[in-house]
């Protein structure tokens, strides 16, 4: 009987480990597994702000993107002139496995047209109310095509000058369809630009490799909307628009979230 009853409890024991070590097959079977695994696939965004603005002002998109199941990473853009910006993106992009959706806002539009070579994992370049520039072209001659000047504050620096956006106008310029305080708080912690950033020239034209999206801010008080179009279809770029200020990403971050799925769901 002792016998009996001792061969009963190793088999239930035997069944345990069995269901134990079968589950995560189960999970698989069930497509919880399979789910994870093509969220692994998904490529990485990577996110380039430009100029007067900081790694934040993406936050709400990189918080949809996570939701969806897509690696992020935002770039610290130096702002020091787009030589140098470029340089510190490639060198960024270089620890980034797997493929890559480079995107670039204003400025930084123009150094994800010249970081968009330097790494064969970049797969699509999206452009959010952004400069692309032609080969040697500089920011500042577009910008001067532009309708509307920004109001700026310049101070010398060591290594030349910086400009920033005049605080009591920032709104009006940058971010009109933003909330009074939520703009003040921007004018607040924007960081200044390098008069560089507007003067070097520009040395590649990655949209003409990699396959590019541009979405265009109609309400934009900063690059003119037609500024923006005249880039866009130079560039052969696939062109959204949408009713927003410069600030798209705070204001707009479901816009902004939507092209660059567009552009993510393109690699293969």
């Amino acid at each position: 009987m002792r016998n009996r009853v001792l061969r009963r409890v190793a088999l239930a024991v035997g069944a345990l480990a069995l269901i134990g070590a079968t589950a995560p097959s189960v999970a698989l079977a069930d497509g919880s597994g399979s789910a994870s695994a093509a969220a692994a696939e998904k490529p990485t965004v990577v996110l380039v702000h430009g100029a007067w603005a900081d790694s934040s002002s993406w936050s709400s998109v990189m918080e949809r993107l996570r939701e969806d199941g897509y690696p992020v990473r935002a770039i610290a853009n130096p702002l020091q002139g787009l030589t140098s910006d470029t340089a510190y993106v490639n060198s960024y992009l270089a620890t980034v496995d797997g493929p890559v959706v480079l995107v670039g806002h204003s400025y930084g539009g123009a150094v994800i047209t010249n970081s968009g070579v330097s790494d064969p994992d970049v797969k699509a370049l999206v452009y959010i109310a952004g400069f692309i520039p032609a080969k040697g072209e500089t920011v500042g001659e577009l910008a001067g095509k532009s309708s509307t000047p920004i109001p700026l504050v310049s101070v010398a620096v060591p290594d030349g000058t910086e400009v920033s956006i005049d605080p009591d106008h920032f709104r009006d310029a940058f971010a009109g369809d933003v909330d009074r305080t939520t703009a003040a708080n921007m004018a607040a912690t924007q960081r200044p630009a390098n008069t560089k950033a507007v003067s070097d020239a520009s040395v590649e034209e990655a949209y003409r490799t990699v396959p590019s999206w541009s979405l265009i801010t109609r309400q934009d008080h900063a690059i003119a909307p037609d500024l923006q179009r005249f880039m866009s279809k130079r560039a052969g770029a696939h062109i959204e628009e949408v009713g927003a200020s410069h600030a798209v990403m705070v204001s707009r971050p479901d816009a902004v979230t939507r092209v660059i799925e567009d552009a993510a769901r393109s690699v293969r």
